[in-house]
């Protein structure tokens, strides 16, 4: 996952959904998207294990002006939020579990 220079902050109103309270997963997915629901796992898993983390899903399709905005390219895309909803890191595909754990740590706060 790379970092993310943007400084746009998502809230429950662009998502859809409430934040975590220590960060937020948030998954761009299409229907017919196979890596999409293998990502859909290992982030539901991911968020399990960590306290305070969230994860959103959210349809690419059914949000065309949140998805241009952000720039997202292709599904899978997940952009790691922090507790105030700044995008933290940003990946494209599916990501394997450590990378999404190595992730939390730049968003999570103590």
């Amino acid at each position: 996952m790379r970092e993310q220079d943007e400084t746009a902050r998502l809230g429950a109103a662009e998502i859809g959904a409430a934040l975590g309270e220590r960060a937020t997963l948030l998954q761009f997915s299409s229907a017919f998207c196979q890596p999409c629901r293998a990502t859909r796992r290992t982030l539901t898993e991911v968020a399990r294990m960590v306290d305070g983390v969230a994860h959103v899903e959210i349809d690419a399709e059914d949000h065309l002006e949140l998805v241009r905005q952000l720039h997202v390219l292709r599904t899978p895309t997940v952009l790691v939020l922090d507790a105030d909803g700044a995008i933290v890191r940003r990946a494209s595909g599916q990501p394997r579990k450590a990378d999404v754990i190595a992730a939390l740590g730049a968003a999570v706060r103590d």
